[in-house]
C-alpha cells in the first residue's frame, strides 16, 4: 500500500487569525475562505496535520489545557473537515528544541506516526519557519500571504507563493494531478 500524503498546516494567521498567545478558543476568527478551501481537498488522498509553535506554553501565558480548547475548537469549527493530528512545539525560543519550527521535528513525528510520505506531502504557512520547516523534512512549500509577515530576501524560499489557502489548494491539487 501506498504511503499517504499529508497537508501540513500551520494555525496562526494560516487557517485562523493570529491573536498572540491565544488562550480563549471563543475568540478564534477563521480566515476567510479557509474551511471552504480544505472543503475541497479530498480526503482519501489527505491527511490534514496541523503544525504549531506556541511558546505561550513556556512563557505561562498559555496552559496545555487552553491549547487543547483551542484544537477542540477548530475541529467544531472546520467540520467536517478532519485533521489527522495536530502538533505542537510549546518551548520558548531560546530552548533550543528540535521541534520548533524552523526545525522539522514536528513534521517529521507526524509523518512517522501516521506513515506518511514527505516527499508528497506539502507544508502550508504564513511565515518562512513554516517554509524552512517544509523544505528540511523534505516537503513542498507553500507560503501564504495571509498574515502579516511578508517574504524578504533572506527568507526560505517556498516552493509556491500565494495569496491565500484557496490558492494553496489549487497547488496541492494541481501537484497531485501531476503525481499521477
Amino acid at each position: 500500500m501506498t504511503r499517504r500524503r499529508a497537508v501540513f498546516l500551520d494555525r496562526d494567521d494560516t487557517l485562523i487569525v493570529d491573536e498572540s498567545y491565544m488562550s480563549d478558543a471563543t475568540r478564534i476568527r477563521l480566515i476567510g475562505g479557509a474551511r471552504e478551501a480544505l472543503l475541497r481537498l479530498p480526503e482519501a488522498e489527505h491527511e490534514l496535520v496541523v503544525i504549531s509553535n506556541q511558546s505561550g506554553v513556556a512563557r505561562g501565558l498559555v496552559t496545555p489545557e487552553q491549547v487543547a480548547s483551542i484544537e477542540a475548537r477548530l475541529r467544531d469549527l472546520f467540520a467536517p473537515v478532519r485533521f489527522a493530528a495536530f502538533e505542537y512545539c510549546f518551548h520558548h525560543p531560546d530552548d533550543g528544541c528540535d521541534c520548533r519550527k524552523p526545525k522539522p521535528a514536528l513534521l517529521l513525528r507526524a509523518a512517522a506516526r501516521l506513515d506518511l510520505d514527505l516527499g508528497r506531502s506539502v507544508m502550508v504557512g504564513d511565515k518562512s519557519s513554516d517554509v524552512a520547516a517544509g523544505n528540511a523534512a523534505g516537503c513542498w512549500s507553500i507560503r501564504v500571504l495571509t498574515g502579516p509577515s511578508r517574504p524578504a530576501a533572506d527568507d526560505a524560499v517556498a516552493d509556491f507563493v500565494v495569496g491565500d489557502l484557496d490558492a494553496a489548494v489549487d497547488v496541492v491539487l494541481q501537484l497531485d494531478r501531476k503525481a499521477t
